[in-house]
């Protein structure tokens, strides 16, 4: 199967590398130069643009920042994608663009599914994204044998632009928690106890969380390297906080996460890790 790659930034590279591990052809392209020749590295085919990358392909799989670049590269994989493509989106993008997209692909007999993922850099890196995914059941089944290479919770949940709603649902969720483990190691730290032992017990018990197993460590020390930065998480609450508006729902700790997510990106802290949050505790706190 000959696999068309667009996106190889921190999540990209990775989930391309795994597709190749697994014998899979791939063509990736990235506006980095410098992404598109590590692929080659790999054992990948580097391509000069989106029209080379989908040339052949049996399967295009999109990694991009937000929905105006997907925006952008759509068209190109509809138009240039040969008979009964199968598109997988798997940026994190508005429900209505995966809808859209899954719209005019379908009129030109091409199958788009949306399918963002969860788990970062780690989990792209080790082959265990989570993965929602939403489209036509036979495009999602089609689909399966290339995420099961990426990801080891693949589930269907709905029609185009459902994956997407989903994803804005964990993402209120991640941030959600990343703002309590700041506060609780706030509350540790000025309070006399030892964060990292107070939040192994935590890890422990019923607070436990994936976030607690892979970040509890890393934020005590204040190391925000970036496994998904603050600045996507910021574009993310406001596809939640959208979504919510155009269900006619109110999500009231969500907006609260929003803004403090907001206020980390305001104060210079956009490239860091989403974890970073622990800064704008800290500096609510300050004396």
């Amino acid at each position: 199967m000959n696999i068309g790659f667009i996106g190889l930034g921190i999540m990209g590279s990775p989930m391309a590398a795994n597709l190749l591990k697994a014998g899979f052809a791939v063509t990736g392209y990235d506006v980095s130069a410098e992404r598109v020749r590590r692929l080659g590295e790999l054992g990948g085919k580097g391509a000069s643009g989106v029209v080379d990358a989908v040339a052949g392909a049996d399967v295009v799989v999109t990694m991009l920042p937000d929905s105006p670049q997907v925006e952008e590269v759509a068209p190109l994989v509809v138009e240039y994608g040969k008979p009964n493509l199968l598109y997988v989106d798997m940026s994190t993008i508005k429900p209505e663009t995966s809808r859209e997209v899954a719209r005019k692909a379908a009129a030109v007999g091409v199958r788009a599914v949306d399918a963002p993922v969860s788990g970062g850099e780690r989990g792209a890196v080790d082959g265990t994204l989570s993965i929602m995914v939403g489209g036509a059941p036979e495009d999602v089944e089609a689909a399966r044998p290339v995420l099961e290479r990426l990801g080891t919770t693949i589930v269907h949940v709905g029609p185009a632009g459902a994956g997407q709603t989903v994803k804005a649902a964990n993402q209120l969720v991640v941030g959600g928690i990343y703002g309590l483990v700041s506060e609780a190691i706030v509350l540790l730290e000025a309070s006399g106890v030892d964060p990292a032992a107070g939040l192994d017990v935590l890890a422990g018990g019923l607070a436990g969380s994936r976030i607690l197993d892979l970040k509890r460590h890393t934020m005590v020390k204040r190391e925000f390297a970036p496994g998904f930065r603050i600045d996507l998480h910021h574009k993310d609450m406001g596809i939640a906080l959208a979504a919510a508006r155009a269900a006619g729902v109110s999500l009231p700790l969500t907006g609260q996460v929003a803004q403090l997510v907001a206020a980390a990106r305001a104060q210079g802290h956009g490239s860091l890790d989403h974890s970073a949050l622990l800064k704008v505790i800290e500096r609510l706190n300050a004396a």
